[in-house]
């Protein structure tokens, strides 16, 4: 049985680098993008079992990118968690998007984001989302 693959995408090496180990620690395999652009080309080739990703990026927000993710039928299922240091509330930009499972506000714990990523992977059964 292969590990599951998250993809991971920010703009901050400071919190991919936490994210990262503490996701390889618990098991998972890793791709780590600095943008969205380069975080839809990286699911659409790698077919992630689920995706964190930070709403402020270059090229692509993580809500663009989950926007495009979903108006692809095989990509539209990967389960999507968002991080915000946003102080506003973003729930009514991302409720028409049911990929996006959780939104989580910086600082988080990142114990407690690789419990969610769990939490996903289980609901998940294991399935691996694909893409065209």
């Amino acid at each position: 049985m292969s590990k599951p693959l998250i993809l991971l995408a920010d703009d901050e090496p400071h919190i991919t680098h936490i994210i990262a180990h503490k996701l390889k620690k618990a098991g998972m395999d890793v791709i780590v993008v600095e943008d969205g652009e380069i975080a839809l080309k990286e699911t659409i080739e790698h077919k992630p079992d689920a995706i964190v990703t930070d709403l402020q990026m270059p090229y692509l927000s993580g809500i663009e990118l989950a926007q495009q993710l979903a108006l692809n039928t095989e990509c539209a299922s990967i389960p999507i968690i968002l991080l915000t240091a946003r102080g506003y509330a973003i729930e009514d930009k991302i409720q028409d998007i049911p990929s996006v499972r959780r939104l989580l506000s910086k600082p988080f714990s990142a114990k407690d984001l690789v419990g969610y990523i769990v939490e996903l992977l289980e609901e998940q059964n294991g399935a691996k989302g694909k893409c065209a």
